[in-house]
C-alpha cells in the first residue's frame, strides 16, 4: 500500500475474523471526508492466505513485514482466544456440520443480535444478510474447516511485544467479548489508550461510527504516520 501524502498516512481497516470488508461501510466515508486516506482490505479476498489472514497484533509485532505498522487501533478486539481448541480433534465430518451451522441464517441473526446493543428488526435482518455475505464464497468452507482443524491464531504471547502506540475502543454493551478484557488489554500493552463508547456493542464502527471516526481520526492526525484498525 503506497504511502498517500493527505493530512494523514494511510490507515488500513482489517475486519474481523469471521466477518467481510463491509463492515465498515458507515465509518469509512467518515475518515475519507476528513481527509484520511483510508484502505478497507477484504482479507476473505485473499482466502485467508499471507500476511492479510494474521491478527493486527502479530503484525505489528514482527518488524519484517511488508506492512510497516506506526501506530495501532484494536476496536472490541479478540486477542485472548486461544486458538479453537478442542474443535481442532474433531473429525473433518463434524467440522463441516458446525461450519455448516456457522453460517445458517438462524445462527447468524442470533449472533447479530448478540453484536449490537439495540436493533429493529428490520436492521437485524438487513445485518443478518450482510453479515453471511462471506460464508457464500465458494471456498468459504473448506477454508474455516482447515482454520478450525489446524488450531486456528493465538496472538496472547505477543501482547507484550507490541511497541506501537495502540487506541483501545469498546463498546461497554460488548455481549461478545467481555467489557473488562479492554482493561486488562491496557494493561498489557506497552503503550496504549483505552476509549469505551457507551450504550454500544461488539461493533462500535458499526453502531457509533461517528463516535469512533472522531476517536480514529483525532488519533491518526496526532502525527502523520501509517496505521492499522481493526
Amino acid at each position: 500500500i503506497p504511502v498517500m501524502h493527505g493530512r494523514t498516512d494511510p490507515v488500513v481497516l482489517l475486519h474481523g475474523f469471521d466477518s467481510s470488508v463491509l463492515e465498515w461501510r458507515y465509518m469509512y466515508p467518515l475518515l475519507e471526508e476528513a481527509g484520511v486516506d483510508a484502505w478497507a482490505i477484504d482479507i476473505l479476498g485473499w482466502g485467508f492466505s499471507g500476511l492479510e489472514s494474521r491478527p493486527s497484533c502479530d503484525v505489528a509485532s514482527k518488524r519484517n513485514h511488508l506492512y510497516q505498522v506506526s501506530k495501532l487501533v484494536l476496536i472490541d478486539a479478540s486477542v485472548y482466544a486461544e486458538g479453537t481448541g478442542e474443535m481442532s480433534k474433531l473429525p473433518r465430518a463434524f467440522a463441516y456440520a458446525g461450519v455448516a451451522l456457522l453460517k445458517s441464517v438462524p445462527l447468524r441473526y442470533y449472533v447479530i443480535n448478540l453484536a449490537f446493543k439495540n436493533l429493529s428488526f428490520d436492521v437485524s435482518v438487513d445485518w443478518m444478510k450482510i453479515g453471511r455475505l462471506h460464508c457464500l464464497y465458494p471456498w468459504w468452507e473448506d477454508a474455516t474447516v482447515n482454520f478450525m482443524m489446524n488450531g486456528g491464531y493465538n496472538v496472547i504471547p505477543l501482547i507484550k511485544q507490541v511497541k506501537q502506540q495502540t487506541l483501545i475502543i469498546w463498546g461497554e454493551d460488548d455481549q461478545i467479548i467481555r467489557y473488562k478484557l479492554a482493561f486488562r488489554l491496557h494493561g498489557e500493552l506497552q503503550d496504549a489508550t483505552l476509549r469505551t463508547i457507551p450504550e454500544c456493542g461488539h461493533l462500535p464502527h458499526v453502531e457509533r461510527p461517528r463516535s469512533v471516526a472522531d476517536l480514529i481520526i483525532q488519533f491518526a492526525q496526532e502525527a502523520s504516520v501509517q496505521f492499522s484498525a481493526v
